[in-house]
């Protein structure tokens, strides 16, 4: 690991050509463009780069792609590596360990909705397979589990690779517990929360609004971190309704791969059956990104 993970990750989409095949020189170019933004790291194959519709050579090119782009950068790059199969989670491990990857960020089995025991099970297999810090992902919206405070405790205390958490249930209070009772570095991974977090302790965020305004978001942090609650408060004002509209439309992807376009930089359509934005969500998109950067 480079440093210990901190500030405003965005976690980027996949884009696309037209036929809906990955446009993989848009993904170096998107990568450079973050890169030239300095945003303190990036995550790839995530939820918001559709990794449930990739396939295995689709997520390795990127891993690849992304790996070579920042393995001589101060950028830390994490690689989502979920999936029902813990075998194919392993799978995926190996190969972002093997392509410069700083963090690996997983997630619970996603479909099976598994037992707490099963959900520990599958994070203790990997802990005990990798040794790159792994960043648990709690996000009961996707996974249909949201994990038990006691069960974030024991892996925190059981699991030495496991170093990091997203915290993902739009519970504050769940937030507040994590952060008061673990020794777990803290991201938030609710974009509606992302101050509350800081105040409450988070030290980063995974973040689909980094994606559109990385410089705003990642200056939130920075206030909060300098104590200028004022100053992030009147930056919130603007920030925060783009977050909730991310949270709350239903199509984070789209929003964000249509903002790309809109920005000079590759976003494409999202694979179906994801549907596009209407013309009333992207005037309100194109309102939301003029007070932010």
């Amino acid at each position: 690991m480079k440093k210990q993970f901190e500030g405003a990750f965005p976690v980027l989409i996949t884009p696309m050509n037209e036929d809906y095949s990955v446009n993989y020189e848009g993904v170096k170019e998107n990568i450079q463009y973050y890169l030239d933004q300095k945003v303190p790291g990036i995550v790839v194959v995530g939820s918001t780069g559709e990794f449930a519709s990739l396939n295995d050579e689709e997520k390795n090119e990127i891993v690849r792609i992304a790996g070579e782009a920042v393995k001589d950068t101060e950028t830390d790059l994490l690689v989502g590596i979920a999936d029902e199969r813990t075998d194919k989670v392993l799978e995926y491990a190996k190969h972002a360990e093997a392509n410069h990857a700083d963090g690996l960020l997983l997630i619970n089995s996603y479909y099976m909705t598994p037992t707490e025991e099963e959900a520990f099970e599958q994070f203790k297999e990997v802990n005990d397979h990798v040794s790159t810090p792994i960043m648990m992902y709690n996000n009961p919206f996707t996974a249909n589990v949201n994990l038990e405070n006691e069960t974030i405790y024991k892996i925190d205390k059981e699991l030495d690779n496991v170093q990091y958490i997203k915290e993902s249930s739009g519970d504050i209070h769940k937030v507040r517990a994590v952060a008061d009772n673990t020794d777990l570095v803290l991201f938030c991974g609710a974009d509606d929360l992302a101050l509350e977090s800081f105040v409450l302790g988070a030290t980063g965020w995974i973040s689909v609004a980094a994606n559109i305004a990385p410089n705003s978001a990642g200056r939130l942090y920075e206030l909060v971190k300098a104590k200028n609650y004022d100053g992030a408060k009147e930056l919130y004002k603007d920030l925060l309704p783009l977050c909730e509209f991310l949270e709350d439309s239903g199509k984070y992807v789209q929003i964000v791969k249509k903002a790309m376009d809109l920005k000079g930089l590759n976003g494409g359509p999202a694979r179906k059956p994801r549907l596009g934005l209407t013309e009333e969500e992207v005037t309100k998109m194109k309102e939301l990104m003029e007070k932010l950067d």
